[in-house]
């Protein structure tokens, strides 16, 4: 899915609340509401095909609740605008990294030149050992 759409579909389809933050900012927290919580309703996001839908809710399904959202919340900061920002962009990063398929390994066998190695240093380093052993004849 295109970055760009992905974070507008996530700015139509959230819904943000703000509460009193337990961070930094001293007396300022016990005043103002700088903690900000992001939902958002699977069933809201545009642009996503049905697949990208059900793997968003098997990779994701620690974190989607009852009521088929994902929730954000963060606290970090002491401004409200910059914890919005930031529960924003956690928030599109999990979802496309969700949605993305991670591409299948293809299994591969060392070559010659990488067992040959392998076999010099075994050599080397039994020789090394067996140069500390104790010997009758000293």
């Amino acid at each position: 899915m295109d970055p760009r759409l992905l974070h507008d579909s996530i700015r139509a389809a959230a819904e943000i609340t703000h509460s009193r933050s337990g961070g930094p900012g001293g007396q300022n927290v016990n005043k103002l509401n700088t903690k900000v919580t992001l939902r958002v309703r699977l069933d809201r996001l545009e642009g996503l095909t049905e697949q990208e839908t059900a793997r968003l809710r098997t990779v994701l399904a620690s974190r989607i609740t009852n009521e088929d959202e994902i929730v954000i919340n963060s606290s970090e900061e002491r401004s409200q605008r910059t914890n919005t920002e930031r529960a924003f962009s956690r928030m599109e990063t999990i979802i496309s990294s969700a949605v993305r398929i991670p591409k299948y390994r293809k299994p591969t066998k060392p070559g010659k030149a990488a067992k040959e190695q392998r076999l010099q240093s075994k050599r080397l380093h039994s020789q090394k050992k067996a140069g500390r052993r104790f010997s009758a004849e000293d």
